[in-house]
């Protein structure tokens, strides 16, 4: 299974801010952290705040920051949250599906994909705080490139895309 880079833009957003309990963060400073496009994070927090994952405060000094505290946020809730779908096969349209077996195995697969990420808060993934914190601020001090994901093509061609949820 492969996740999409919305889910990757929003994860990458929650360990951010949530790395920073302390202050508010900008979407700038997280783009360049990143080498995000600022455009695509903005739709992405704008859509983590309408979750209640992300809080911002608008004006001069505003930002974003965690809207509950980590031990609340599931990785597996986020993910489901931001994917538009998980049918790893298209068997919804397939002739064989009420007889196949990889029906149920792939059904299988999923269950124990997600159960892991449930199994996962965000707190769990700051356990390590200091060292990221550290990766972050050397990323701000040598940032990497900003990439428009859009700009990017994959080796068969096909085009990578960050699309908002509806």
């Amino acid at each position: 299974m492969r996740l999409t880079r919305y889910t990757d833009y929003a994860m990458r957003v929650l360990l951010y801010v949530g790395a920073r309990p302390d202050r508010l963060c900008s979407i700038a400073e997280i783009s360049r952290a990143y080498g995000i496009s600022q455009n695509h994070l903005m739709k992405v927090v704008h859509d983590l705040g309408k979750a209640g994952y992300i809080a911002s405060a608008r004006g001069r000094f505003g930002g974003i920051r965690l809207g509950r505290p980590p031990e609340e946020i599931r990785v597996g809730d986020v993910v489901r949250h931001t994917e538009e779908g998980f049918d790893l096969a298209d068997c919804g349209g397939c002739i064989i599906a009420p007889a196949c077996g990889l029906t149920g195995a792939l059904r299988e697969a999923l269950a124990a994909f997600m159960a892991v990420l449930d199994s996962y808060t965000l707190a769990d993934l700051l356990t390590r705080r200091g060292d990221l914190l550290g990766l972050l601020m050397a990323a701000q001090s040598h940032p990497p490139p900003v990439v428009d994901p859009l700009e990017l093509v994959s080796a068969d061609g096909d085009e990578a895309t960050v699309e908002p949820k509806d």
